[in-house]
Parts: structure tokens; sequence; C-alpha cells
């Protein structure tokens, strides 16, 4: 059944496609107009004429060839009668193509003229092959034939008017229909516009999602990237797993060979710790000894420099230097000791003639032999080294709190200031005792420091010019001025003296020392004399406070070194050079003979043991008093020219130091608290 499509439905069709409605022509004339037939119907409403004549049974021949009434298709009843089944919808272009198949299908007649009412519809022409016609005297026949013509057309005409009535059936039901597509219509399209809304949200919503898409893609392709990352990383990651799960093994093992080794090395030490305390023991009592035998050291040191004696006297002989007239031999002669000549010197003879003595002859008298004896004698070949070999037994007794205190005396150009300070240059071969006495301080420091002792040391550097104190160490404006200089005690009651707006400098190597030393060269008071070109007009004071502590003792130790660079001590006629300004020399040379015979004078009243010593006659003994006397040592330098012009000064110096080589200070004592 629903193969059979019904017109309707192909109408709904062109309602749908928006085409105007194609009217079926109806097969039926429509009152007024002519009936024509086709060829077809003409042959099936009349008999030829040929057939009309064969005799008798031609009436009968003729009701059966009657034309059948042609099979219409009925429209479906309406309300009331048996609904036409219903097709499912189709698209517009599945309608379209019904309808034009059924248009097709249909053979439109001619348009029917209108009728006017109240006149009777013409009768249909009949079109077709025309019957033979019957020969003329058969008029009977003739009747016959348009009588069976007329009951055919009556026939037809009943059946066209019923088909006519069932199409305006057709046709109202059509246009209700038609009403009722077209209100369905209106829907449709409403929905279509809303489907056609959805759609574009629904597109607008896939582009959304395809953007959404595609970030999820980049994301997904960088989650897979890192996945893959990940994925390697987790390989190393398993493979140092398995790596340091091999070396955990390992180390298992071998923390249980080193538990087995633990429990052998726990009784191993359990052992070396009674060992240990039995060391500790051990050590405490050596380091009791150690201490004794260091006490004992210094006992017997300061016995073997009290032996040599607390003053001694040293004479050095310079060498003749490029320029100098050579002296004539048998000048300065040098005994051997008693030991021959591997043993030191101690003995200097030096030849002097008289011009003003001679013979009644007139011949000249023989030279006269003045012989000398000192505690050392160091010929003119004698290094820096070896007179300091000489006296690093009494720097040590500085640093076991004795007091100590080291002369230079001699006439200008004799070599004092090389002995005490050394030559120009960096050649350590001509270094002077200062900065030799500091290298070897230092250097024992450093060693009694594994004993539990600690020293310190503070350096300062003054001269005395014409009685007037000044500091060797100043800078700046307080550069050559020595007026804000005294010597003052340090407090009520202390007998520690100490100089006023001078500079202490703390010193801990030697490099500190000879900074110190070339800044004091350069502000030392120097002047040209007949004697020598550059001459040293003050005495210069290099005093090394040292203090020593042993803590784990309670023992503390100080005592000053006083290494002093006396000026020229040449009488008054051989060094003045008349001229202007020679006043200021002879003044200076007075002072310094002032202070160098205060310098004998108070070393002979601590010889004599006088109740009175006269330290306060000059500046240089006042500040150099603590180291003079009591528990001091005392050793002076007597340094002499080879020369035979300054035989009459080296003479003079000789002779001073032999009286002060023949005094003898009481046993010394340490400063020790």
């Amino acid at each position: 059944m629903e193969s059979q499509r019904s017109p309707l439905l192909e109408v709904k069709g062109n309602i749908e496609l928006k085409r105007p409605l194609v009217k079926a022509h109806s097969r039926l004339p429509l009152p007024g107009s002519s009936f024509k037939r086709g060829r077809d119907q003409m042959e099936d409403v009349v008999e030829p004429e040929k057939k009309r004549t064969r005799g008798p049974g031609t009436a009968s021949k003729f009701a059966a060839s009657q034309p059948r009434a042609p099979v219409r298709t009925t429209v479906p009843p309406t309300q009331g009668q048996t609904a036409a089944p219903k097709l499912p919808k189709k698209t517009g272009l599945r309608c379209s193509t019904a309808v034009a198949t059924v248009l097709k299908n249909q053979k439109p007649g001619p348009a029917a003229p209108a009728q006017k009412p109240g006149t009777a519809a013409a009768p249909p022409k009949l079109e077709g092959k025309k019957p033979s016609k019957r020969p003329a005297w058969d008029l009977k026949g003739q009747l016959c034939d348009l009588n069976a013509e007329l009951k055919c057309c009556r026939e037809k005409t009943r059946t066209l008017d019923q088909e006519n009535q069932q199409l305006r059936d057709q046709l109202r039901e059509a246009q209700q229909q038609a009403t009722d597509l077209g209100a369905e219509r209106r829907t449709l399209e409403g929905e279509l516009s809303r489907v056609r809304a959805q759609a574009e949200q629904g597109q607008q919503e896939l582009g959304n999602l395809s953007a959404h898409v595609l970030e999820l893609e980049e994301r997904l392709s960088t989650q897979e990237s890192l996945v893959e990352e990940l994925q390697k990383e987790q390989l190393g990651l398993q493979e140092e797993r398995r790596g340091l799960a091999t070396r955990l093994e390992e180390q298992e093992k071998r923390l249980q060979a080193s538990e087995a080794a633990l429990s052998g090395s726990q009784a191993e030490v359990a052992s070396l710790r009674k060992e240990t305390a039995a060391q500790v023991a051990l050590l405490a009592e050596r380091g009791e000894r150690l201490h004794w035998l260091e006490m004992e050291r210094r006992r017997l040191h300061n016995q073997l420099q009290e032996l040599k004696g607390n003053i001694r006297v040293f004479c050095r002989v310079r060498p003749v230097l490029p320029g100098e007239p050579t002296p004539p031999p048998g000048f300065l002669l040098f005994p051997s000791g008693p030991g021959g000549p591997s043993d030191p010197s101690t003995h200097v003879s030096l030849f002097r003639s008289d011009e003003r003595r001679g013979t009644l002859s007139g011949v000249p008298a023989a030279p006269t032999r003045y012989d000398f004896s000192f505690d050392r004698v160091f010929p003119p070949g004698s290094g820096q080294d070896e007179v300091f070999e000489e006296i690093a037994m009494l720097v040590q007794s500085a640093l076991d709190g004795y007091p100590v205190c080291i002369f230079a005396y001699g006439q200008t150009g004799s070599g004092k200031t090389f002995t005490m300070e050394g030559g120009p240059g960096e050649d350590p071969q001509m270094e002077g005792l200062i900065p030799r006495a500091l290298r070897h301080l230092f250097s024992v420091a450093q060693e009694l420091s594994s004993q539990g002792w600690t020293y310190s040391f503070v350096a300062s550097y003054v001269e005395i010019y014409n009685e007037t104190v000044r500091d060797l160490l100043a800078t700046g404006t307080r550069k050559g001025q020595g007026g804000d200089c005294e010597i003052r005690r340090v407090g009520p009651g202390s007998e520690e003296l100490t100089v006023t707006n001078a500079r202490y400098v703390p010193v801990s190597c030697e490099g500190e020392v000879e900074a110190l030393l070339h800044l004091a060269r350069q502000n030392r008071a120097v002047a040209r004399t007949a004697q020598n070109e550059r001459s040293s007009r003050s005495h210069s004071v290099f005093q090394l406070q040292i203090s020593g502590e042993h803590a784990g003792r309670g023992l503390q130790c100080g005592a000053p070194l006083n290494l002093v660079d006396l000026a020229g001590s040449e009488r008054l006629d051989p060094g003045l050079a008349f001229g202007p300004g020679e006043r200021e020399r002879l003044r200076e040379t007075q002072a310094i003979n002032s202070s160098l015979s205060t310098l004998g004078l108070v070393i002979m009243a601590l010889s004599n043991k006088e109740s009175h010593v006269p330290y306060r006659n000059s500046k240089l003994t006042y500040l150099l008093q603590n180291s003079l006397g009591g528990s001091a040592k005392m050793l002076m330098f007597v340094n002499i020219s080879p020369l035979e012009e300054n035989a009459s000064e080296s003479l003079n110096s000789l002779r001073f130091a032999s009286k002060v080589n023949q005094c003898v200070i009481g046993t010394a004592q340490a400063n020790r608290k």
C-alpha cells in the first residue's frame, strides 16, 4: 500500500518545495465543452461497419462490443470512510519527484469553457475511426446503430458525471489538505529557522570545539613529549636505581666487613686508651721535666753569662775602605789566644810612634806598643754573622727576663752604625746586630710557644741630640721635633721609664723591623765633620720591650733589650773645621763628650757599688738606668779605625773600653713575677 502514492501527497510535496499546486486535468469534459475521443476509444464504442453487416447476431455482437468504463483511481474517502494509509514524510526532493511522476502519467485534457447556468451540456463529439456506413436502404440497421450509440453515450455521461463529482470532492479535500499543509509548512519553516539557528549555534560550538580540540592536541603533543622525557628519565632512574642497588649491596658487604673490623678495633681502642692514658701521664711528667730543664737552662745560661761578666767589652777593628791609605805593617796586631791560632783572639796591640820623642843621636825613637785585653777582639776580616754569633747568647738572656744593653762606642767613622744597623742595600751578609737580634728573638719565641710560652714585642727608636730626646719613628708634622719628648716614669712608685709622645710600635716579623730602621735612618741627625763625610751627631737608642707569659703555670717575665749606637767620641781639636756654623758643631761635640763621660762615671759607680749613681747627669744614662745596674747585663763594642792617622783617637777609645772592662757588677736577677 505504501508503494501507491495519492495525488495529495504529491501536492504536499509541491507545497514543501514552495511550488504552486498543479491541478490534474480531468478526463471528463466539462459542460459546454466538446467531447473528443481518441482512436482507441472510438474503436471500443462503435463497431466497424463491416462487422455490422455480417448477418444475424450482429446486435449481440454490438452489445458485446460496448466499451468498458475506464478504470479510474478513486479518491480516498474523507471522514467517515476508511482513511488512506499515511505515507512517511520525505524530503522536498523526493516529494517533487513524486509530483512530477504523477503529472507525467496523467494526460491533461482540454480546458472546458465555463458553462452558463440553465444551459444543457452539449454532447461530446466522438472522434476516432468512423464505422463503415450502412447501406442507404438499411434504415433499420442505421436506427439500431444510432440507438446503441445513444445508449452508450448516456452510459458514458453518467459515468463522467460520477467521476466529475468525485474529482470535485477530491478538489475540496485537496484544498483542505493544502490549507493544512500551508499551516504545517509555516510550522515546519519555524522549526527550520530554529534548526538553522541551532545549526549556526552548532557550527559556532563546532568551531569552538575545533579550537579546543587543536589546543588539546597541542597539549597532548606537549604531554606526549613530556611523557617521553619522563619515560627516558624513568629509564635513567631505573638504571641509576640498579646501580645504587649494586652499590648498596657492596656497601652492605663493606659495612659487614667494617663491623667485623670495628669489633676488632674496639678492643684495640681500649688497649690504646690505656696506652694513651699512660702516655698522657708520661707526657705530663715529661712536661714537668721539660719545664724544669728550661728553668735550669736559664739558670745555667745566666750563670755562664755572669762567668763571662755582666759587663763585657768587645773590640772590633773595621777594614780599610777603598780610597784610604794602607796602614803600615805592624800598626795593629792581634795576638793568638791561649789555645793557638784557632782560639778566638782576646788581645789587640797598637804601635804608635811619637815624633816628639827622640834619642840623643837624633834618630827617631822606636814606636810605643800599647796592649789591651778584652773579652773578644774581632779583626778587620770578621763578618757580621761572626760578631752576632758571639752576642746571641746575651740576646737570649733578654728573652729569659734579664735586661740587656749593648753599646757601640768609638770615634766617628770607626764602624759603629754599620755594626748596629748594617750596611746599605739588602745583602743578608751586611745586616747589623739590630735586625739579627730581632730575627733570633722571633725564632726562639716561636720554639718556646710549644712549651706554653707566649711573647709580645714592642719597639721604640729615639735619639739624644744635644741632651734633647727626639723620636726617630715620628711621622707627619711631628717629624724632627723633639721638644715634646721627655723621659718619665710610667707611674708613681714604678721604676719603669718611658718617653712621652714617642711611638711604641708592636712588631712580630722582620719586615716590620726593617721598615722602622729605614724610617729612623732618615730622621737621624747627621753632620759633616773633619773625621767623616757623614757623621752621627747623636746617640740613637733602639729599645725592644719583651713580655712573656706561661698561662698554664701562671708565670710572667719581661725585660728590655737596648741596642745603642753612641755618637762619635773624638776630641774637640781633630773635629774642628773653622767656618760658619762651627760653633754648633762645637756645642754638639761638648754634649757628646759630656754624655760619654757620664756613662763612664755611671759604670764606675756601679762597679764600686757607690751609694749614688749619677744617672741624671745625662739623658742617655737616665734613659738606660734600668739596663745598666742591678740585674742588667751590659756589652760594649769599642770600634776603632785601622788607619794610622786615627791612632790617637783609637788609643783613647781603647783606654776607655779597658776601664769599662775592668768593672764588675753584682749578680744579675731575672725580672719574673
